[in-house]
């Protein structure tokens, strides 16, 4: 993680110090368009870009620390535990497996209804290869 905030941090100074760059080039050449401006203007392009590939880096990373943070707390909650003490609940404890499992045919069902495929969405969900339910468990066992 610190690696990759370092990396932003460096992506974004060097996107400044392009952008000034700009601004420099810009006045020396009184207005006028000329080499220097057009490599400047073109090198904070690409630190533009690369500034962006660096701050999607870093959500993709937030993101899959949240899903992870979520699903061990489901995990807890699941097997029964908040906070180090028993939950009182009447739901019986679920594994870990079976979580995953669960968390897996949801995921496939979300980018299913935000790719607009509607259809069947729900059975192709279910039985994508990456999301195998168990036939272990009861609540899986076809009626």
């Amino acid at each position: 993680m610190e690696g990759l905030a370092d990396s932003l941090n460096s992506a974004y100074q060097d996107f400044v110090a392009a952008a000034t760059a700009v601004l420099q080039a810009k006045e020396n050449a009184g207005a006028h368009k000329t080499p220097a401006t057009d490599a400047a203007l073109e090198n904070f392009k690409q630190k533009w870009e690369l500034f962006k590939i660096k701050c999607d880096q870093a959500e993709e990373f937030v993101e899959s620390m949240k899903q992870r943070i979520g699903s061990e707390c489901l995990v807890d909650e699941a097997a029964g535990h908040v906070a180090g003490q028993a939950a009182t609940t009447s739901l019986p404890p679920i594994s870990a497996v079976r979580l995953e499992q669960m968390s897996k045919a949801v995921r496939w069902l979300v980018m299913e209804l935000q790719q607009g495929s509607g259809t069947g969405a729900s059975n192709s969900a279910l039985s994508h290869p990456s999301a195998p339910f168990d036939a272990r468990f009861s609540e899986d066992a076809a009626p």
